[in-house]
């Protein structure tokens, strides 16, 4: 009778695990190799900043004009469309988060990056737009 409770405890506890992730922010691998994130889980990190224990970047796929109206902070530009030929500026050994104003570039980007072999891309649903609908910080 014992062993038979531990087992459906064990089963009600890998029935959980993936539930709880999701919970938590933890993205969704897509077909295209990154993953999608929630703006909050992108906070979450940002805010760690150098006392993170994942090394992280957040690169700005929008045009300049853009970025100059307002960042990310510590944010590198990487317009989209110069993506593939600055690829050398993307760290490999770093949880990468793009984002855009909505999340359409930056998907395109990050499936970019993705194509290219980086494996800890990260897509911020929503881009700055739901960055500052969230009222986090953001720099000119």
């Amino acid at each position: 009778m014992m062993v038979a409770k531990k087992v459906w405890i064990m089963l009600i506890a890998l029935f959980l695990l993936p539930v709880t992730a999701a919970a938590c922010g933890f993205g969704e691998k897509v077909a295209e190799g990154y993953e999608n994130t929630e703006v909050k889980h992108a906070y979450q990190h940002w805010n760690q900043g150098a006392s993170s224990a994942v090394p992280f970047e957040f690169i700005d796929v929008r045009t300049p004009e853009e970025y100059a109206d307002g960042h990310i902070e510590g944010a590198r530009l990487i317009p989209v469309q110069e993506l593939e030929v600055r690829m050398n500026e993307v760290p490999k050994d770093k949880q990468v988060y793009v984002y855009c104003r909505s999340g359409k570039r930056s998907a395109q980007a990050a499936g970019i990056l993705a194509r290219a072999g980086y494996s800890n891309i990260e897509n911020v649903l929503g881009g700055i737009t739901a960055w500052k609908d969230a009222e986090y910080q953001v720099v000119k």
